[in-house]
């Protein structure tokens, strides 16, 4: 892709002229692009994904600190859900990072689970080369406007809390009755097998999840049980 498709992105989607465009450049390069220029790129994102890492959680702690008086137990989920993986990748989506990722033949045809990851690593490494090559203000203003602003959202859906948590404290509340998981089919070899999850809430099945391990197909039932009663209102419904 042209250079100039990178100059255009920092200075529409960063609000930004970089000084060393090659610094952004390397945020959107992973690691197997390397591996199949290694005579013209000498770099991948991994070290800038750590500073950005480092940048994003300490300007997301301040400004909790800075604009709320909860205990630290809270403060710290509150960090969690917007530091969290779907969190920047959904950020990097809404700032279209796909569009300029560097990646190898094969990653391009990668699972969707893969380049929710690779996005998300390409986000903290942006805001390392944004912080690197315009300093901390800068960063901390695209991480306002790209992260912090989703905040509001996440208090009043109460997303910040584990979802089986959230389920839990949700069906005990409206059902008085506690949620059931119960594995309702495993699929592939020992070594890469993939659970589907039901949970059920009063002898009801609320939500079923898919997941890599029983506890992150647990997880993504409890997101679905958690919809359903975000649209019906009333758990009793079916």
């Amino acid at each position: 892709m042209d250079i100039s498709a990178y100059r255009t992105f920092a200075k529409e989607k960063l609000g930004v002229t970089f000084n060393n465009i090659d610094l952004l450049l390397t945020a959107f390069t992973h690691r197997s692009y390397l591996n199949e220029h290694k005579k013209t790129v000498h770099e991948h994102n991994e070290r800038l994904e750590f500073l950005g890492d480092a940048v994003l959680e300490l300007v997301v702690t301040e400004y909790l600190y800075t604009n709320y008086a909860e205990p630290e137990g809270i403060l710290t989920n509150w960090r969690s859900s917007l530091v969290r993986t779907e969190s920047i990748g959904a950020a990097a989506a809404r700032y279209d990072f796909e569009s300029l990722l560097r990646l190898s033949r094969g990653e391009k045809r990668g699972t969707e689970r893969a380049r929710a990851q690779i996005l998300a690593n390409s986000f903290e490494a942006v805001i390392g080369a944004l912080y690197l090559d315009q300093g901390y203000e800068a960063a901390r203003r695209f991480i306002t406007k790209s992260i912090l602003s989703t905040f509001k959202d996440i208090l009043e859906s109460g997303s910040w809390m584990d979802s089986k948590s959230h389920l839990q404290e949700l069906a005990q509340s409206r059902e008085t009755a506690t949620p059931v998981y119960k594995v309702m089919d495993e699929q592939g070899p020992d070594h890469d097998k993939t659970f589907v999850v039901g949970v059920y809430v009063s002898g009801k099945l609320r939500g079923r999840g898919t997941g890599p391990s029983k506890q992150a197909a647990q997880q993504k039932a409890a997101e679905v049980a958690l919809e359903h009663y975000r649209i019906t209102g009333n758990a009793s419904n079916d």
